[in-house]
């Protein structure tokens, strides 16, 4: 009599323990395109290079400048430093395309990129030349700044 009733019980209460499996997240929103895009193929993979601001290497300042310069016809000074003084400061979850992202990556040390959309910049990667990053990378999102968007 007990493994009649016991069979059931254990069988409820296998039954109970599973648990159906979570649907899988949605895929992130697809990443729209920015008046940067066509200017970041020309010069993704370009070596970074300290001081450098043509194809056989340019800094991340350098990067910037060219980009503002050829997409929208706007002179930025040169350095990082001084680019992070000009426009206004704008919050990272109100950050939109074209918007120059900052970051603290060493004493008195910064670099600069150009945000896309969806989290990400370009910029010129002192490892990896010309790339497009995210900001909520590990090494990126503990080294954020600032933002700043430019107005004409």
């Amino acid at each position: 009599m007990h493994c009649k009733l016991l069979l059931p019980l254990l069988a409820l209460l296998l039954a109970a323990c599973s648990s159906t499996p979570e649907p899988p997240p949605p895929p992130p929103p697809p990443r729209q395109s920015s008046a940067f895009d066509g200017f970041y193929q020309q010069w993704r993979g370009v070596p970074y290079r300290m001081g450098g601001s043509s194809r056989a290497g340019l800094d991340c300042s350098a990067f910037t400048q060219l980009a503002y310069q050829q997409v929208l016809g706007f002179n930025l000074p040169r350095t990082t430093e001084s680019q992070a003084s000009l426009g206004t400061p704008v919050d990272r979850y109100r950050l939109q395309h074209g918007d120059l992202v900052f970051f603290k990556t060493g004493w008195q040390q910064y670099h600069v990129g150009v945000y896309t959309g969806a989290g990400e910049f370009i910029h010129a990667s002192t490892s990896k030349g010309v790339i497009r990053s995210r900001l909520d990378n590990v090494y990126w999102n503990s080294r954020y700044w600032q933002a700043r968007r430019l107005t004409q």
